[in-house]
């Protein structure tokens, strides 16, 4: 059982994290890779990214055991500003850090098994065991990770808009309410089932909530206590991920002013009858014009309740960005730029 402790001061401080963080994606994803539960979500991707895979796997799997401990030294902080930022922390990793991680994996691992000198090597400093480490991360995150972001940030960005929604309803109480079923607010504990018996005490430093794709059935929080405190908790899966192509002819679909109009009154999400209420349409018509946006990949759609609640995704948003300076454009050729 994990039991995580608020204080009020904790309660004010909840926050979720602003995107996918790209190290924990990429961790987790190599543990789907090895387990076979998710076969409707993770089966076509495992078969995917195991043809693109080559010897990286090797490395990995000596650092992240198919279950149990891995070092938190692989999931810094910056992994949600990107990959490469993500790969310069875990490389200004201190060296008293790494062998007291490493100690504990090599505690953790069954059978008895030792770490392997490759990666006892990275304690010992030195630049080679760094650049293997993070060769193979960048290199399984190609595979894994890369062909499939733009899906994975539409899931993440649908589930901040339910829980963002959850804070507006009922503030930090509603929001911690709303997680996913294996997680149980019993204010003013957190509890889930877990592999171990843990509790972690926040003592005023707030939570920040990291929703994850590759996430699956347990959370996930740091080992080390004095780290800030992260809960990375599974997001909701409406479909396998894919690697959609550019273009294609659902695309071709969007067409005529009243489904633009209505992926413009989507903005920061909304459910279908908050649509049908900002663009002007019925209902049935805004679930319509949802349904072909969703095909063309535009929007994602998560349920919520007895509603169903709608977000842009990436490319939803790059065309509506684009969208918008095109008419800037038009309205600084017609009256020249506009000052405040």
């Amino acid at each position: 059982m994990l039991r995580i402790h608020f204080t009020g001061n904790d309660l004010a401080g909840v926050r979720t994290a602003a995107r996918p963080d790209v190290l924990w994606e990429t961790i987790l994803s190599f543990h789907r890779l090895r387990d076979r539960r998710g076969p409707v979500v993770f089966g076509e991707w495992r078969s995917e990214t195991r043809m693109r895979l080559g010897g990286e796997t090797r490395l990995l799997a000596a650092l992240v055991p198919s279950r149990g401990y891995f070092p938190d030294f692989l999931t810094p902080a910056e992994g949600v500003n990107g990959l490469d930022e993500g790969l310069q922390a875990i490389r200004a990793t201190t060296s008293g850090r790494l062998h007291g991680e490493l100690s504990l994996l090599a505690a953790d691992r069954s059978g008895g098994r030792t770490v392997p000198h490759s990666l006892r090597a990275l304690a010992d400093g030195g630049a080679e065991p760094f650049d293997r480490l993070t060769g193979a991360l960048r290199s399984y995150h190609r595979a894994a990770v890369e062909p499939y972001w733009p899906h994975i940030l539409a899931r993440v960005e649908a589930d901040r808009a339910r829980r963002g929604r959850a804070l507006l309803d009922g503030g930090a109480d509603e929001l911690l309410a709303s997680l996913p079923p294996m997680l149980r607010w019993r204010a003013p504990v957190l509890e889930a089932d877990y592999p171990v018996d843990r509790d972690v005490h926040l003592d005023g430093r707030g939570l920040l909530l990291q929703p994850s794709y590759f996430c699956r059935g347990t959370p996930v929080v740091l080992r080390d206590p004095a780290l800030p405190p992260v809960l990375v908790y599974p997001v909701t899966h409406g479909e396998a991920p894919t690697v959609r192509p550019p273009g294609g002819s659902s695309l071709a679909k969007l067409v005529g002013q009243t489904r633009s109009t209505v992926l413009h009154a989507i903005g920061d999400g909304g459910t279908t009858s908050e649509l049908a209420r900002r663009a002007g349409v019925s209902l049935a018509s805004a679930s319509q014009h949802a349904g072909v946006l969703r095909e063309a990949g535009l929007i994602a759609t998560l349920r919520h309740g007895n509603a169903v609640l709608h977000t842009l995704t990436p490319l939803g948003a790059a065309l509506l960005g684009g969208a918008q300076r095109k008419a800037d454009l038009r309205c600084y050729a017609r009256n020249g730029p506009v000052t405040s």
